[in-house]
Formats: structure tokens, C-alpha cells, sequence
């Protein structure tokens, strides 16, 4: 509203209920600096029946004129400059009859606000803040007709820092976050409208927070040292407000960058780099902690004092800790310890033996190839971290354990049974080039179709993964089965592919590593569709799978066809480059999702889907030492050459090779194959090929191919694990409340982990701080029980015996929104009183 409709609209009201003579109200108005000197016309114009007079040194003649004249005319008297006093002025006893009317600032922005006049002093102290139309307009919106003078610049303060919301726990929040950013434009707006000294008032009686000079500097260090010793000498509101800030995703950012800075005002890592991690293991204020604690973890795995129990129960005590859930780089240190802590235990334990060739691959795929597994899975978490040089010790002795106390000792203990093998077979187990016959054609042969996805150097352990990944899905219900067959040797992509193709007769094509089956070349894409066509199949890349549209473009496909080859390659593609191998874990990782979604499709296409391989692979993070190179030179007629095998004639016999004829093989034609025993590595003429990522060799790990059986049985029956809330008593008697809360059953593929948020309500109303809470455990009972601790706001304002609902939340599938899949409600008996 202008200054003129404010003005119309207080003299309205000074007429309509100012005090009368008769049935006539007379305004005497004193503009001693003369500003609405110019408007009176435009106000005697809009206010019906009413005549100005302006006093000009006429007092008598204007006093005669009220009394005399016109005795019941309504007027506004205006008078500008300065009014004498007492008898002095006279027309004072008029003014004291009628009352006065000014049109002072403060007033004018009271009336304009709807405020009462009990607020015009507070209007008054903030003469800045109510010179913008806009920040009125603000504020007005904000206003309610309840609001006190702490309320009124409680939201001042809102339209000062550009808020909504005026709680102080808001207010504090958003000066926070800008002082974390290094910047002071809200409180130096605070301060600039005369609202700062209000500001330290609400964090003295909210907080308690007193200093003679504050500054928020100051009160940000006073924060995190309240935190720091749970809040000892701090009001109630600030262990709240402080959980609210750090576990909203607004503030989390610049909290951490807080805690960050008065870390390391305060030295807090040199405070406790002499103490226990086990004294910190519930302390989550300061990132330094998470360092302590991961370093003491890592050294305690590295000399073997830790169990892998300890590291379990060390990690599930920070899972809900703020910067474990915060920082995936914390989160992954905490997974790779975890990880080597299983890892080194099982290679501690690990005997090797091997009673026979078939003892040999049953002991991989029943237990060995976990080693592997966790090897590749410590990798990819050491990878997923910023900070992995905090594990630099542990991630050598990983390395020297993989190596040295398993890779080589495995493969020595397997090389005793490949030289006493005359043939590569056995007995137990199929072999690769059977795959078609033996699990094609059963499935073709009772009509119905399949689809045989065969990715590039899908090791066993990987396979056992993706297949598990598959069991676990939560929208799909599949039965992956896992079966393996002994690969084809040597283990390399062209042989691998070949032989699982359909023929009579397979050998190499006398040219390079190029293979034949039944005389056809089988090399590619395009040769591999000729071959299959024979039969009423057909070939295409797993990228021109995922690209159809499941209904209208894959359903039709695949019903042109009996047989279905699909060929994707990530793990050997991106690995298999000199300086790219350490890029397998992520490789392997990435298959995992790739061939997830491609069986999803496939399935949903109404495949029945086959998975396998070529063959499998070595792979090390470390650098290949000398002692794995096998400097010798071959003596013969060299056809072709990699790092684990080579091609050729009239091959020398010598300790370091096994040298098969191709009929050993089940091969046709008269080329040897020539390969290094144990994990050893040709070095000659091979610039630029990979060491650490290789394959074509003999050892198990490259020679258990593994082949996946998926059955899609509907909707998944996995599901998050149940939880139940087990309270001590139905009844709240003090603002501190604990409570168990149990994971009902282990995790296992079909019951998944879950992550809730527990929190206390008083209809909508949050009264506590939130928790959250992860389930994840995989023991027993014991392991499984949780007690939480919330803490009801002292300002919550529930009567009592009201009932309060703790809720256990988690976000909405397809909304911003959260659900509450397990509540308990309790009776309210505390009373309390809040503390500003």
C-alpha cells in the first residue's frame, strides 16, 4: 500500500472512532517536516466530507472557524513546523480535547502490516528494514495475528537471510550454511537492520550460547565442542537443531565443511591420535575420528590382531554415523578393510592340496574362488576411495598374501596335476566343447527356445556373482543356478568362442590364432551367424540387444530364431591393454550390471537364457615381479605368440612349458600348444600387452568357465528385512528416550538390507531429533538387536497422557515424500517447558 492509501486509510479510521463533539471528529495533524504538505489535496478529494485547514499562523482565526463557524463540519487541522508548547499553542486545548494524529514512519508501516499498536516500537527500532516496499511485502505475508514481538522479528529476521521458515533452528541454519561458504551477506543484513543483538538473545536462551563480543565464528566452534561432549553445558534445542542441520541434505555439506574447519582449529586428530578406537567408536563429530578409526583398523588387520568379527562390528557401529554416510570415500575404506580382514583370513587358512585333477576343480568352484572374489571385491573398494594411501600398508600386504600365499602356491599345487594329465579332460566335469550338446540341446529339444549370452573372460567368481546379483533382484524372481565346464586350452578368446559353437570337429586354422569348427572359420561376428544358421540360430552383440524395444523389436527377434547367440565383451575389452588392467574390478563390476539388465530384457522377452564364457583370467594389482616372467625362449617353430601360450611345431621339451599336441586337446591338425607352467609369463616380443590382466594359460582361475542357468519365475519375492520395535515401556517419563530395535532375520539374496530414519511425532509435528538406522547384520540374534537414543524437544508441547508415535521412515518409492512402515505409539508423561 503507498504512503497516501495508509495515510486515507488511518484518518478513515481516526474519524470513524477518534473521539467525538456531537457527531463530529476533528484531526489535528502535526507534520513537523512538512512531507505530506503536497498530498492534502489529493486526501481532501478522497475523504468525502471532510475540509482541510492548514495553519499558517491563523490559529485564532482557524480556532473561530471550528468553534464558530462551521461548529459541525469535520476537518483535519494540518499543521507543519514546530508547534509551540503549553498556552503558547492555541489551539492546545482543542488538541487535547480531539487527540493528535502522526503520521510518523513507524506508524504508518504498522498500519500498512495490519500490526497492533502494541508492535509500533518494534517497528520503530527497525527503521532500515521497513524503508523496502519489498522486504514489507515479505514479511507482511509471513505475519500472523498471533505473533508477539519476539515472533514479528523472529520473522524479520526469515525476510532478512531470504526465508520462509523462521524458527531459529531455520535462522541458524541458513547463517551457517553462508558461513561455511565463507560468506556473511545474511548476517550482515542482520546486522544492518538492528536484528543481530535479537539473534544472540534466541541463541542465549535457546542454546545457551553467551559471550560478551559473539561473533559466529565463535558460536560455530561453541557448536561443535557442545557436540562434542554430547552437549553437556548446552540447552536441549541445540542437541536437536544440531541433528536436524546435519541430517538434512540442505545443511550436510556445509556442516561437514564446519566440522572440518574447527577440526583443525581445535587439533582434534593430534587429541586423540593416542587413544583406543575403540574409545571414539560412537563419536561422529569430527571427520578425524573416521581417520583415527580406519587407521587403527587397517594396522590391526595388517599385524592380525583384529578379527574379522571385530572389523564387522567396527563397521556396523559407523554405519549410521555422518560421515560414514556422508563421504562414499569413508564408506569404501571402511568396505576394503572389512574386506582384506576376510580375505587374509581365508588365505591364513587355506591348504592347497588337491588329491586328483577333478579334486582340483571342485575345490575352486566349491571354496577357492571366494579368494579371488574378495581379492577383486577389496580392489574396487580400495579403488572407490580418495583415500586410499591411508590404507597403503594393507593394500601391500594384500597383495604379497594374494601372490605369494595363494595365486602361486595354488597354481603349483594345480601344475603337479596338468603334467600328469596325457589329455585334457574330466571326468566330472563337461568340457567346454561339449556346452552346445550338453546344455543347448536339451532345452531346443523340448521346443522351446534359448538365448546363450557369452561374455569375455567372465571368470567363475564373477559369474558366482552376477548370479547371486540375479537371486537378489527386487523386481524380477530368478533361479540362477551356477554349473562350470573346464575350458578349452589354451584359454584364449578365439578357442573359448569356438567351442561353443555347435560342431563335430574344432582346430586351428593355420593361420594366426584363428580356429575352425567343421571346417568353417568361427572367428566373429558374421561367421559365427553362418554357423548358426545351419541350425536355426542366429548371432548379435549385446548392444544390439539392448537397444531393441522389449515388445515390439526383442519378442520378435527372438521368435525368428530357435537359438540365440549373444556376445558381450566389457571385462576383457577394458582390461586386456597394457597400463588398463588395474581397471578390472571395475570392469567386472560394470559386466555385473550390464548382463543384469540384458537377462531383464531377455527374460522379459520370454527367454530361456544361458550364460557363460571363453575362458577366465589372472589378474593382480601389483606390478608382475621377475620371478613370474619367464625369460626363456622357446625353441620351435612359432606360430603364434601371447603372454600365457604360443602356437607352432616342433616345440623343445623343457621344465618351464607343458606342450600338448593338438589331439590332446581334442583339437584336429598337427600344431602344439605351448604353454608356461604355473603363472608364469612369456615376456619376448610383446610390447604393449597386458601382464597383470592375462589368460591362455592352464590355472584354474582361467580354466573353470563358468555356465549361469536363469530361470525367470515372476515377481521377486525379495524384500528388505523386517524390523520390530522393542520398547522397555509404553510410556515416555523422560525427555531421553532408548530403544531396541530388531533386525528379524539375517540378510541373506532374498532379504535385503534396509535403512530407516526413526524419529518421535505428535500428530504431523517432528518432537525429537531423526536417527537412521541400517540393518544389515548377517548373525545372530544378538548381532541383530540395535538400541537407538532419541531425545524429545523441550518445546514440543504435548499435554500430557497425549500419544506420541515414534515412526520408523524410509523415502517414498516414487515421491519426495516418506513412508512409515513400522510405528508404536507411547503415552506422553513428561513435562516440560520450553526453554525461550
Amino acid at each position: 500500500m503507498s504512503d497516501i492509501g495508509v495515510l486515507k486509510k488511518g484518518l478513515a479510521e481516526r474519524f470513524a472512532s477518534g473521539r467525538k463533539s456531537g457527531d463530529r471528529h476533528i484531526v489535528f495533524w502535526h507534520d513537523p517536516e512538512g512531507d505530506y504538505q503536497a498530498d492534502l489535496d489529493q486526501l481532501e478529494a478522497e475523504l468525502d466530507e471532510i475540509e482541510v485547514i492548514r495553519v499558517d499562523g491563523d490559529e485564532y482565526a482557524v480556532k473561530h472557524r471550528l468553534l464558530k463557524e462551521q461548529p459541525n463540519q469535520a476537518f483535519i487541522v494540518y499543521r507543519k513546523g514546530p508547534i509551540p508548547g503549553g498556552v503558547g499553542n492555541w489551539l492546545w486545548d482543542l488538541e487535547l480535547a480531539y487527540g493528535v494524529f502522526t503520521a510518523d514512519r513507524a506508524s504508518m508501516d504498522a498500519q500498512d502490516l495490519g500490526l497492533p499498536l502494541s508492535m509500533q516500537p518494534v517497528v520503530a527500532q527497525h527503521p532500515k528494514f521497513f524503508n523496502s516496499a519489498d522486504r514489507k511485502a515479505k514479511l507482511k505475508g509471513l505475519l500472523s495475528a498471533d505473533d508477539d514481538r519476539t515472533m514479528l522479528r523472529a520473522k524479520m529476521s526469515a525476510v532478512a537471510l531470504g526465508l520462509k521458515a523462521h524458527s531459529f533452528g531455520e535462522l541458524t541454519r541458513a547463517l551457517l550454511i553462508e558461513n561455511a561458504s565463507g560468506a556473511s551477506v545474511g548476517y550482515d543484513a542482520l546486522h544492518s537492520y538492528g536484528l543481530t543483538d535479537f539473534y544472540w538473545e534466541g541463541a542465549k536462551g535457546i542454546y545457551g550460547y553467551e559471550s560478551p563480543d559473539p561473533k559466529i565464528g565463535d558460536f560455530v566452534e561453541w557448536v561443535f565442542t557442545q557436540a562434542n561432549t554430547d552437549f553437556g553445558s548446552a540447552r536441549v534445542g541445540l542437541r536437536h537443531d544440531y541433528s536436524a542441520w546435519r541430517n538434512d541434505v540442505r545443511s550436510r555439506e556445509a556442516m561437514a565443511a564446519l566440522a572440518r574447519r574447527v577440526e583443525r582449529d581445535l587439533g582434534v586428530e593430534a587429541q586423540i591420535a593416542d587413544r583406543d578406537y575403540h574409545e571414539v567408536l560412537n563419536s561422529d563429530v569430527f571427520e578425524a575420528i573416521d581417520w583415527k578409526i580406519i587407521g587403527d583398523l587397517a594396522l590391526g588387520v595388517s599385524n592380525q590382531s583384529l578379527t574379522v568379527r571385530d572389523l564387522q562390528e567396527a563397521e556396523r557401529a559407523r554405519q549410521t554415523t555422518f560421515w560414514y554416510t556422508l563421504d562414499p570415500s569413508i564408506r569404501a575404506l571402511y568396505t576394503a578393510i572389512r574386506s582384506a580382514a576376510e580375505l587374509l583370513h581365508d588365505i591364513s587358512t587355506l591348504s592347497v592340496a588337491i588329491a586328483d585333477f577333478d579334486d582340483g576343480l571342485s575345490k575352486y568352484k566349491d571354496r577357492w574362488y571366494r579368494i579371488d572374489q574378495r581379492y577383486r571385491q577389496f580392489l574396487l573398494a580400495t579403488h572407490a576411495t580418495e583415500h586410499a594411501d591411508q590404507l597403503a600398508p594393507l593394500i601391500e600386504q594384500v597383495e604379497l598374501y594374494y601372490t605369494n600365499k595363494y595365486v602361486f602356491p595354488l597354481a603349483t599345487e594345480w601344475q603337479k596335476q596338468i603334467d600328469a594329465v596325457q589329455s585334457w579332460k574330466s571326468v566330472a566335469y563337461r568340457s567346454q566343447g561339449s556346452f552346445h550338446k550338453s546344455f543347448v540341446d536339451p532345452i531346443v529339444s523340448q521346443g522351446r527356445r534359448v538365448v546363450v549370452v557369452i561374455s569375455d573372460a567372465l571368470r567363475y567368481e564373477v559369474a558366482d556373482e552376477l548370479a547371486s546379483a540375479l537371486r537378489s533382484d527386487t523386481k524380477i524372481a530368478y533361479d540362477a543356478k551356477v554349473d562350470i565346464i573346464l575350458g578349452a586350452l589354451p584359454s584364449y578368446t578365439q578357442l573359448g568362442m569356438a567351442s561353443l559353437l555347435p560342431h563335430t570337429t574344432i582346430g586351428f586354422a593355420g593361420k594366426g590364432s584363428d580356429v575352425v569348427v567343421d571346417g568353417k572359420p568361427a572367428g566373429g561376428l558374421v561367421n559365427r551367424t553362418k554357423i548358426l544358421d545351419g541350425i536355426g540360430g542366429t548371432a548379435i552383440s549385446a548392444e544390439d540387444v539392448l537397444a531393441k524395444k522389449i515388445k515390439d523389436e526383442l519378442r520378435p527377434y527372438l521368435q525368428q530364431h530357435k537359438i540365440v547367440y549373444v556376445y558381450h565383451d566389457t571385462i576383457d575389452k577394458r582390461s586386456h591393454k597394457l597400463g588398463a588392467e588395474s581397471g578390472t574390478p571395475e570392469a567386472a563390476r560394470d559386466a555385473i550390471a550390464e548382463l543384469t539388465k540384458l537377462i531383464g530384457n531377455l527374460t522379459s522377452a520370454d527367454a530361456n537364457v544361458l550364460i557363460t564364457s571363453d575362458h577366465g583370467f589372472l589378474f593382480q594389482e601389483s606390478k608382475i615381479g621377475d620371478g613370474s616372467k619367464l625369460d626363456e625362449e622357446p625353441h620351435g617353430d612359432i606360430k603364434y605368440r601371447d603372454r600365457r601360450f604360443l602356437l607352432g611345431e616342433d616345440f623343445k621339451q623343457t621344465a618351464s612349458f607343458n606342450t600338448f599336441a593338438s589331439s590332446q586337446l581334442g583339437l584336429t591338425g598337427d600344431w602344439q600348444v605351448h604353454i608356461p607352467k604355473s603363472i608364469y609369463r612369456l615376456t619376448q616380443k610383446l610390447q604393449g600387452a597386458a601382464d597383470r590382466f592375462v589368460h591362455g594359460g592352464a590355472t584354474l582361475q582361467e580354466v573353470v568357465v563358468p555356465v549361469v542357468t536363469v530361470t525367470r519365475k515372476g515377481k521377486s519375492e525379495a524384500k528388505p528385512v523386517d524390523v520390530q520395535i522393542k520398547p522397555k515401556s509404553d510410556v515416555l517419563t523422560n525427555a531421553i528416550v532408548r530403544i531396541s530395535l530388531l533386525q528379524a532375520e539375517p540378510i541373506s539374496e532374498r532379504t535385503h538390507a534396509r535403512e530407516l530414519r526413526a524419529a518421535f511425532y505428535y500428530g504431523d509435528a517432528l518432537i525429537s531429533d531423526q536417527v537412521v538406522v541400517v540393518f544389515a547384520a548377517t548373525g545372530d540374534e544378538r548381532d541383530r538387536l540395535q538400541e537407538i537414543k532419541l531425545q524429545i524437544r523441550p518445546d514440543a508441547g504435548v499435554p500430557l497422557g497425549a500419544q506420541v508415535e515414534l515412526r520408523l521412515e524410509q523415502p517414498s518409492a516414487n515421491s519426495n515424500s516418506w513412508q512409515a512402515p513400522y510405528k508404536h505409539m507411547f503415552t506422553n508423561r513428561i513435562t516440560a517447558t520450553p526453554d525461550f
